[in-house]
């Protein structure tokens, strides 16, 4: 130690530290002089606020300062009087002004919707209105397959939404909020913002979708390249072609109607985003028009008086539920729409709910991943989109056609003006021209899906293994395993996973594990309080791609991607931590798989073991019987502020009451189990 001439002990830098110079070469160099150029003080914005005595008298403070705020960042002083307007968003990354990237953001989704929130500011501001932007970004899903990311992928949802509805409350002068999203938990989040400001006008602005590729495969089809590489059956020219071409445009959400597309189409479909908004192509003019239209919408709706609380009834949420069926969407959005719903202090749906709607309406789309041709979900758009569909749902009596829309007319008006309108037609026409596409072959009439053999996607199978229910996209299995009579029967033993890693290794060949055709893949205890609900589409999608993969089914108490396929039964229920049936399943365990595609009923049950088979009411009260799997825990990863989401939203209903927070629930609980532990101390 050596001391300098106040006495203070000085604590000397390594040696080898002190020779690389790393302070004076990183931080203390000089190479540009204009640093120098300094104040402490500067002379403050020109001009004054106009402010009227009344104001000066009563206005809260906070309300004074914010003029001063406005100011200081460079707002006209005299321009004040308009109405404030909140744009929330999810951008992410640095774009510089050629478009090219600065910083990376999470996805493409977030990529290019500051372009919108600009847009959209700018009309505001041209209408009289002070807008106001707060940017709230979000994971993206396709990067945290596979990896610990995706323990937090769902319950970021319920956080960007609160921190959306503080942001909101917190600019109390607001009078409208704007919400501008696009991906698989920014979507979601914002209309479970949205929904939440009963007492405000609301406008929803989807960011868009990326294209397609002219020679490549969707971001579907490309998460799948390392598996099929380990199998042999893609060379690594061709993966490394893939990967580099999945992604055709810079900004939006992916071509398949995934969770991220489904959300849009929901927000549509609920009312709260204009028609022929949902999967415009991000970064055209047609999608940055969304921007300007909005603006204009929202400055009505705050005219007109009309407020969240006004759109968001139960029939836009059956609407919401009849679209989804309609064109198969992510059985996430299952999720995603009962906590929408919470939020909007509507009923949430029950499983039987959504059996009932699924049963009751039509399979009309043809779009990616669903099928039977698949096509892009831009080429939807062309096609006419939500609004499209909807006049066919209409011929078929399955609409609430009174429900209020942010338009400030109702549903039915809004489809008069659709099928009268140059707009649809001049797309229909870009399509047939430039894709030779009819729009009829994308979204179809009853009759001709029929004809087609499009069938209903969802179904929601019961059993000893899922008492309180599950869901499987019915459409994705393969069709070569379905019976004359249009349902799919398997009865196999149970190969048992804890880890989503090494199912897919025994599926790549890797572990100790060997699957073959005829196997039932367990993956449990990968639920919201084992592994914060991860999607586990790496094993799907592996699946898929391997020749004998349709022959091998998956149960999992886990959610998967919406470009999920196969036999894949997730969001079984209760969770195998919440003592649900599937944590009792052991390796050789037979099940037993039947799926009706055709009238969507299905059950998933245990029936005994290979050489001990029994009659369900039996087997049913052996796997009572039984203790739970004791390898079955939360993953040693799970982060502790996941675990506390997994735990909250578990009082709140779980993984079927939308995964929310039910805050009276909760408190009640906290209140109980105070009560509790005071007594126990006197």
């Amino acid at each position: 130690m050596a001391s300098n001439n106040l006495g203070y002990k000085i604590s000397r830098m390594p040696e080898e530290v002190s020779q690389k110079g790393i302070i004076d070469a990183c931080y203390l160099d000089i190479k540009d002089e204009s640093i120098f150029s300094i104040r402490t003080h500067s002379s403050g914005p020109s001009g004054t606020i106009n402010l009227t005595e009344e104001v000066l008298r009563h206005a809260p403070s906070g309300n004074l300062f914010g003029l001063s705020q406005n100011v200081g960042m460079g707002w006209d002083a005299k321009n004040f009087l308009g109405p404030q307007f909140l744009i929330l968003n999810s951008h992410g990354g640095v774009r510089a002004e050629d478009g090219s990237p600065v910083a990376l953001g999470y996805h493409t989704g977030h990529w290019e919707v500051g372009l919108l929130v600009k847009r959209a500011a700018e009309e505001i501001k041209n209408l009289g209105g002070i807008p106001f932007a707060a940017h709230v970004s979000d994971p993206c899903d396709g990067r945290s397959q596979g990896t610990t990311a995706m323990f937090d992928s769902l319950a970021y949802r319920n956080d960007a939404s609160m921190v959306m509805r503080r942001l909101a409350r917190s600019l109390p002068t607001a009078e409208g909020i704007m919400g501008i999203a696009t991906c698989d938990k920014s979507m979601p989040a914002m209309m479970m913002a949205l929904a939440e400001m009963k007492n405000l006008p609301i406008i929803l602005v989807p960011g868009g979708v990326t294209l397609s590729p002219s020679d490549g495969e969707d971001a579907g089809s490309a998460q799948s390249v390392g598996i099929r590489y380990a199998q042999g059956v893609l060379e690594k020219e061709k993966a490394e072609q893939i990967l580099c071409r999945t992604c055709a445009t810079p900004g939006g959400g992916c071509q398949f109607l995934g969770t991220a597309a489904t959300s849009q189409v929901i927000g549509e479909a609920l009312g709260i985003s204009l028609p022929h908004s949902a999967l415009s192509p991000s970064g055209f003019p047609v999608w940055l028009e969304l921007g300007k239209r909005s603006a204009v919408a929202l400055k009505d709706l705050h005219e007109r008086k009309i407020h969240s609380s006004d759109i968001l009834k139960e029939t836009a949420l059956r609407n919401a539920m009849v679209v989804h069926a309609a064109c198969g969407g992510s059985s996430n959005l299952i999720i995603h729409l009962s906590a929408i719903a919470y939020h909007a202090g509507l009923k949430r749906p029950t499983v039987d709910d959504w059996d009932k709607i699924n049963r009751l309406v039509p399979r009309l789309v043809d779009v990616l991943p669903n099928g039977p041709k698949g096509y892009s979900t831009s080429q939807f758009f062309l096609a006419g989109g939500v609004p499209e569909l909807m006049l066919k749902l209409r011929e078929l009596d399955l609409l609430e056609l009174n429900a209020l829309t942010c338009t400030g007319k109702s549903l039915g008006e809004n489809l008069d003006a659709w099928q009268r309108s140059e707009r649809r037609i001049r797309f229909h026409q870009i399509l047939i021209e430039q894709d030779n596409i009819d729009p009829k072959e994308i979204i179809h009439s009853k009759e001709d899906a029929t004809n087609k053999g499009m069938t209903s996607t969802l179904c929601f199978p019961i059993g000893n293994l899922a008492p309180d229910g599950s869901v499987i996209k019915s459409t994705a299995i393969d069709s070569s395993v379905i019976d004359k009579d249009g349902i799919y029967r398997m009865t196999g033993p149970a190969l048992v996973f804890t880890t989503e890693r090494d199912a897919v290794r025994a599926v790549k060949g890797l572990g100790k594990k060997k699957i073959k055709p005829g196997d039932v893949i367990v993956l449990c205890g990968r639920g919201p309080m084992g592994a914060g609900m991860e999607e586990v589409a790496q094993v799907a999608l592996a699946l898929k791609h391997l020749e004998w993969g349709k022959h091998v089914a998956l149960l999992t108490d886990a959610r998967f991607s919406g470009v999920s396929s196969g036999a894949c039964i997730g969001h079984i229920s209760p969770e195998a931590l919440a003592g649900g049936p599937i944590g009792k399943i052991r390796d050789g365990d037979i099940i037993r798989i039947e799926i009706d595609r055709l009238n969507l009923r299905g059950r998933i049950d245990f029936i005994g073991k290979p050489q001990e088979k029994c009659n369900l009411e039996n087997a049913s009260q052996k796997l009572h019987e039984r203790e739970a799997n004791p390898e079955i825990a939360p993953d040693k990863r799970l982060p502790a502020d996941t675990k506390l989401w997994a735990a909250m939203q578990n009082v709140s209903g779980g993984t079927w009451g939308g995964c929310v927070y039910d805050s009276e629930k909760i408190m009640n609980l906290l209140s109980k189990g105070q009560e509790a532990i005071s007594k126990k101390k006197n």
